[in-house]
């Protein structure tokens, strides 16, 4: 007589879940588990969800991850902090930067981390989506929410970022690119562009930097980052079109888990005098030289007064002078990749990620 071997319901229900599967690259998609859907709806422009996974809450507009409780800090402190405290040595380690500019940035996790800046008494941001804004004010608070919304020194647009610009006449100390990537049909594309990267820079103030997300920059690029025309790379592309414009590019990347890769910046200023120079010291900067600087100029908005700026505090959780290092030591081969790009994008030569 066979044996048969149950199991009670409770423990088959413990198998089964929902999955949230996400393509990140060609061939190539992660997945997990979906806990919970906090919320699933439509702007004018896009697919809006909160979820909760194995990364905690998530953003995720038209089915791609723009950031995870787990890992958000390391991607916004890595867009912002570099730049501004680059500003800042530029300067002369004075008073600036004072004016930042967001483009993007719905999370309001940007504008946060820029507000961390003593030195800093306006940070403008402008987003096309103001239901993305909305929903993350409700559900992912501690992203920025009214802590940032009524900071003293934030004003919030919703409107277009590159008609805003294109549009502007005030001048600012960093521009901080934080938007869509630019994907085909993607609201995003012609904020990539080197003809609206060649006006920003003339919406900088003398010793500005821009800075901008990059998309995928893996450590080892696959080899789909090689195949020419079928490269859904935009990292390369990104660093010579801004190359092409300003005297200084300092390409940089981090791994962020909850997007499935690593992930890559391109930071741009004009020094015309010290050129390379000013690069190399930039990333060579000693640690304890950029921790001196992270201790005297961020602060804690968290706790901010009624101007908005906090008190000196340990308010990082990732960007410091050992990850600095670490961050801008590009891999091997990464650098033989973007060695070999070519690419530039233009209005009329787009270049459209995966």
């Amino acid at each position: 007589m066979s044996i048969v071997h149950t199991t009670s319901i409770e423990d088959q229900r413990e198998k089964a879940s929902f999955i949230y599967s996400e393509d990140v690259a060609p061939g190539l998609s992660v997945s997990m588990t979906l806990n919970r859907i906090f919320i699933s709806t439509f702007s004018e422009f896009q697919k809006i969800d909160v979820i909760d996974t194995y990364f905690g809450k998530m953003l995720v507009t038209d089915g791609k991850t723009q950031s995870a409780e787990f890992d958000e800090f390391a991607y916004h402190e890595s867009l912002v902090h570099p730049s501004l405290l680059q500003s800042a040595l530029l300067a002369g380690d004075g008073d600036k930067p004072k004016s930042v500019f967001i483009g993007g940035g719905g999370e309001l996790a940007t504008a946060r981390e820029a507000l961390r800046h003593r030195s800093v008494n306006r940070v403008v941001m402008v987003d096309l989506d103001g239901k993305v804004i909305d929903v993350c004010k409700e559900f992912l608070p501690k992203w920025g929410g009214e802590q940032v919304a009524s900071n003293a020194r934030f004003e919030l647009v919703v409107g277009d970022a590159y008609d805003y610009l294109m549009n502007c006449e005030e001048l600012f100390d960093v521009i901080i690119m934080d938007i869509s990537d630019p994907i085909e049909a993607g609201p995003g594309i012609m904020l990539y562009t080197q003809e609206f990267y060649s006006h920003a820079k003339k919406l900088l103030t003398p010793n500005g930097v821009f800075v901008t997300q990059a998309g995928v920059a893996d450590s080892i690029p696959p080899q789909h980052a090689n195949q020419g025309q079928t490269n859904t790379s935009c990292f390369g592309p990104i660093l010579n079109t801004l190359a092409s414009v300003f005297d200084c590019t300092v390409p940089y990347a981090t791994n962020i888990p909850s997007f499935g890769s690593d992930w890559g910046f391109v930071m741009a200023f004009n020094t015309p005098e010290t050129g390379s120079a000013a690069v190399e010291d930039w990333v060579n900067i000693s640690p304890s030289k950029l921790d001196g600087l992270i201790e005297r100029r961020i602060t804690d908005i968290e706790n901010a007064n009624g101007d908005g700026i906090g008190g000196p505090t340990d308010a990082l959780k990732f960007y410091d002078g050992v990850t600095h290092r670490r961050i801008f030591s590009l891999t091997r081969p990464l650098r033989l990749s973007l060695k070999e790009e070519t690419r530039v994008m233009t209005k009329g030569n787009p270049v459209f990620m995966y």
